[in-house]
């Protein structure tokens, strides 16, 4: 399977489960009267709002180029991933902080029919790990493939989707036990108080996965660089040709998944006729292609690497040149 039919995949499958738990807690949490159950519920029903987001992301952001955008729609998937996590703070974290406010410091609640509750959030915990065994499988799986640590393949990871699958599906995971724990509590103390707690725990666990998965696609959305092995590899290989003297600077952007932006400013031999150049730059850029097939666009720039106003940019920068 493509790494985008995985991720398609990987979003239904999350998006289904979220759906049917939100139902069944939502009515747990009328049953019992738990603000805990209550904020979970919002917090499915967060998820799966955020599918629906990832869903659109993937469809839009595979549209080829056109003249208004030359670049493509791949940073549209950053967008919608965007507004995922602004979706996950808005109508999660921000609910289940006032469920449990509303529940420490307003009037003592009256606890019934706990085992409702109970039953829903052990049917609901198996069901999410459905899910969260799927986003494991995928990004283990492309870590793999990668030769990365699976943290450092999060780290580096150009589709949001199966990171936000794997980061909210952990969270689902980890604020079922929590208002487990409150509703557990309740009921052997006898003191909503508990149950007011594990609902801003809930909340705050949202505001956290939201705070992580909003900034790593608004460095996305910015324009990161590529991977520092598809960097390394591009350096070496222009290093490598025998009509390169120096390369003078080096600069690359993320322009979607799997869609990598190439620009090389390159002080080529003096002996080269412009006819020269123009060939080498061609043969450079596809060789550059056809050796990582995530490069979509090249830019080859020929300049002088005794400029002062381009040295003292690249040293701006970076604090050196690109020299062998």
């Amino acid at each position: 399977m493509s790494e985008s039919g995985e991720s398609t995949l990987t979003v239904l499958l999350a998006g289904g489960v979220n759906l049917v738990i939100a139902v069944g807690k939502a009515v747990a949490g009328l049953v019992t009267g738990s603000s805990a159950m209550l904020s979970e519920a919002a917090h499915s029903v967060a998820d799966t709002i955020t599918e629906i987001l990832l869903l659109t992301a993937l469809r839009r952001s595979g549209r080829p180029a056109d003249r208004i955008h030359p670049f493509g729609y791949g940073k549209e998937r950053y967008f919608w991933a965007l507004l995922a996590a602004v979706s996950i703070f808005a109508s999660g974290a921000m609910f289940a902080f006032y469920q449990g406010f509303t529940t420490i410091f307003g009037e003592e609640t009256e606890q019934t029919d706990p085992l409702v509750g109970y039953l829903v959030l052990v049917v609901a915990f198996a069901l999410e790990s459905v899910s969260w065994a799927q986003a494991v499988r995928q990004v283990v799986g492309e870590a793999r493939e990668e030769g990365r640590t699976v943290r450092e393949h999060l780290r580096l990871l150009d589709d949001p989707a199966p990171k936000t699958v794997l980061f909210e599906d952990s969270a689902a995971l980890v604020g079922i036990l929590l208002a487990f724990a409150g509703l557990g509590l309740h009921q052997l103390t006898g003191s909503s108080l508990w149950d007011g707690l594990a609902s801003v725990a809930i909340g705050v666990l949202l505001a956290g996965v939201a705070y992580l998965l909003g900034r790593t696609n608004r460095d996305l959305l910015i324009g990161r660089q590529a991977d520092p092995d598809l960097i390394g590899g591009v350096r070496s290989h222009l290093l490598a040709a025998p009509e390169v003297d120096a390369l003078v600077d080096l600069q690359t952007m993320l322009l979607g998944t799997d869609q990598v932006l190439v620009c090389a400013r390159i002080d080529f031999d003096d002996k080269l006729t412009a006819g020269d150049l123009e060939r080498v730059c061609v043969r450079l850029a596809n060789e550059l292609r056809e050796r990582d097939t995530d490069i979509s666009e090249v830019f080859l720039e020929p300049v002088p690497r005794t400029d002062p106003a381009l040295r003292e940019e690249v040293l701006r920068r970076y604090g050196r040149l690109l020299k062998p």
